[in-house]
């Protein structure tokens, strides 16, 4: 464990910025503290709304992220208002709650963390809590007492596991004034807290308590098999990807049958070893690393016990038949501990774990995905510390229960803003690195989706990939290269769409070329690579769609960018409008044999649109200008002024249309066109 902390950094801050700086070197540090985990708190004066001087505590806010914080995730509470509850017998969470609410210097201030008074009791400036991997592995042990006294040599007080709330603080309090000398108290199950009369001093000890029980680890690690060895072949990375990728959409419906979630998956070097062991399932079912685990985690993980060498059916039939069985025993867990007063929570797991294969993790998004994820890598990490220790432990079924249901996580939920149109779904956009295809990958982004850029440069799609990131979130979007007429590159991309999130929802098939020429003077190269991109390319992509949309359950979108030139073809435009009307007329095709799956397929039909297009080149300009008798620069207004509207139409138009069509504003939609064109009396449907 490195001492992160320079006085040349922190020289010159403020009290409120030196807990900041604290509070990131801690959160640098995932085996300190994980995402939204762990807490600090500095004991300052400050001026109260009167001007008058007043002591005050300065603590993390619930769910703020310590790596990333800032002086506004530091809400300020009166000591002289809490103080005196240290001499009440009990407190309820409500009533804690409600009482912290009115001790805010600013009522107008994030909430507080749930675990305020256990700061606030201890007699010291500077508190920090963190949920340090190497302090649970000793803490998670069947030898616990034994451990912890060998470790720390008395250097720390031991607090047994209670839920955070009134009852633990007052525990936590009483330690550490009942015995001056400790550096910090271990709370079992939970984590470490130690202090000083200084943030620098406060986190001097805890660096030091972490390093101690660290170096224990090592040493009982040494020589030790904490999992019982590799129980099976290990399959090489190209073999284990392909299979990952094809069991990704199933494993995606399986999690996802009552709310679609977002998959991540995770084939590291530790994650196989645990997969692989002989122990893994075993050690796997004992229970959480932390109750703040749960949240993210659920109690216990999935165990697909497949073979990874069979065939995809075998696999899909056993992880079916592992979901049902993890299903019905999550539901007999909430009726063994629940009196019925909430109803029961999502019974799908958030983590999968398949021997030979690895981990998925699942969330709402990305980000969630990789959280949950995140700490389970961590929770093996303490499982194979633990057993080399002792043997690892977890709390009991009733405290996770009442972790996961405890009425404060419960409210947290309902404190969510409302999910976006598109929330959940993932999307992927062909020929989406400029013109048309970037405007719909933005804005079905922008409704909350998932995007796969792609198109013909993988630099282009990476950038606008890093856009949509930069304003959404990492993980958001990836940018793929791909070439819709190469079989073999469209299969690799969508394996990778199923590597990166689990599956499909929406395929917007929008690539296309606009060959120029009367039909007697066209070569057939340049007609075949208009068939070639503007029909089989769509052909290519959807029928991988659709396989991966049926394998989830989930249903699905399909919406295919056609052109105006299918109803009204043009004059010299007889390559570009044969091929996209194929591509239309297998549109149609695919809602009428994928409906009964859920699956919708629709196109839109824009009308040149000029706004970052590649299809309108400098020839193609020419050439149409010539078919039309007008000159170049006149091209624009001659296009605006033939529809009724005598509108400009442009990419965002186009892109409000496929969102329509996309989403559920249109569920009950599916075989029809929408144009977009301002009203060409010519491309009316007949």
């Amino acid at each position: 464990m490195q001492n992160r902390w320079s006085d040349e950094e922190a020289d010159g801050l403020s009290d409120l910025e030196l807990l900041v700086y604290q509070s990131r070197l801690l959160g640098a540090d995932p085996g300190l503290v994980l995402w939204g985990g762990g807490n600090t708190s500095l004991k300052v004066t400050e001026a109260d709304f009167r001007g008058s001087p007043i002591s005050v505590m300065r603590i993390k806010a619930s769910g703020s992220d310590m790596k990333s914080c800032s002086t506004g995730d530091f809400p300020a509470l009166r000591l002289d208002d809490i103080l005196p509850l240290f001499e009440r017998e009990s407190m309820s969470d409500e009533e804690m709650v409600a009482y912290l609410g009115r001790c805010m210097l600013d009522p107008r201030s994030p909430r507080p963390s749930i675990e305020t008074l256990l700061h606030a009791f201890l007699p010291h400036k500077s508190i920090v809590h963190s949920h340090a991997d190497a302090v649970i592995a000793l803490t998670n042990n069947a030898s616990a007492s034994r451990v912890l006294e060998d470790a720390f040599q008395g250097a720390v007080g031991v607090v047994e596991y209670l839920r955070p709330g009134f009852a633990l603080a007052k525990r936590v309090g009483e330690a550490a004034r009942g015995n001056p000398e400790l550096m910090g108290v271990v709370l079992s199950n939970h984590g470490l807290i130690t202090w000083g009369d200084t943030p620098r001093a406060a986190y001097d000890s805890h660096i030091e308590l972490v390093a101690r029980a660290e170096e224990y680890v090592r040493k009982g690690l040494r020589g030790a098999s904490t999992s019982g060895g590799r129980a099976r072949r290990a399959l090489d990375d190209d073999e284990r990807r392909r299979v990952a990728a094809r069991i990704a959409p199933t494993l995606r419906g399986l999690v996802g049958s009552s709310s679609r979630m977002v998959l991540r998956y995770d084939d590291s070097p530790a994650v196989l070893e645990f997969v692989d062991s002989a122990r893994g399932k075993e050690l796997s079912a004992i229970g959480p690393a932390t109750p703040d685990h749960v949240i993210r985690t659920k109690g216990t993980p999935l165990w697909a016990g497949v073979d990874a060498s069979d065939a995809p059916a075998s696999i899909q039939a056993k992880l079916r038949a592992a979901a049902d069985d993890y299903v019905a025993g999550y539901t007999r867990y909430y009726e063994a501990h629940s009196e019925g007063s909430v109803p029961m929570l999502d019974p799908y797991p958030r983590i999968i774990l398949v021997p030979g294969l690895g981990m998925w993790s699942a969330g709402r998004d990305a980000h969630s995905a990789r959280v949950s994820g995140e700490m389970y890598r961590h929770t093996i990490e303490i499982i194979g510390s633990a057993e080399g220790i002792g043997g690892y432990a977890s709390i009991s079924p009733r405290d996770v229960f009442d972790a996961e249901y405890w009425p404060l996580e419960l409210y947290k939920l309902t404190l969510a803003p409302p999910e976006k149109e598109l929330e959940r779904h993932i999307a992927l956009v062909t020929g989406s690195a400029h013109g048309i295809g970037q405007a719909i990958a933005v804005r079905l982004a922008a409704e909350g989706a998932h995007v796969v850029v792609t198109d013909l440069d993988q630099a282009a799609c990476q950038a606008v990939a890093d856009e949509l990131n930069q304003a959404h979130g990492d993980g958001r979007a990836i940018g793929l290269r791909m070439d819709v007429t190469d079989e073999d590159e469209v299969k690799a991309a969508f394996e990778q769409v199923c590597l990166a999130y689990g599956g499909l929802d929406i395929l917007v098939s929008n690539a296309g070329i606009a060959p120029v020429g009367a039909l007697d003077q066209l070569s057939l190269k340049d007609w075949q690579r208009a068939m070639d991109i503007n029909a089989t390319g769509h052909f290519l992509v959807a029928r991988q769609a659709v396989t991966i949309m049926r394998e989830q359950g989930l249903g699905g979108s399909l919406v295919f960018v056609g052109t105006k030139n299918v109803p009204s073809p043009g004059k010299d435009f007889g390559a570009y409008s044969a091929s996209k009307a194929a591509e239309v007329q297998m549109a149609k095709v695919l809602a009428i044999e994928n409906g009964e799956y859920g699956i919708r397929c629709n196109i839109v039909n824009p009308d040149a649109i000029f706004q970052g297009s590649a299809l309108w080149s400098d020839e193609v300009r020419e050439q149409r200008a010539e078919a039309h008798g007008i000159p170049v620069d006149g091209l624009e207004e001659f296009y605006r002024k033939r529809n009724l509207l005598q509108a400009s139409i442009t990419a965002e138009d186009v892109a409000e249309s496929v969102l329509f069509l996309a989403g559920p504003r249109s569920s009950k939609t599916t075989g029809a066109m929408l144009p977009v064109d301002g009203g060409v009396r010519d491309a009316f449907p007949r």
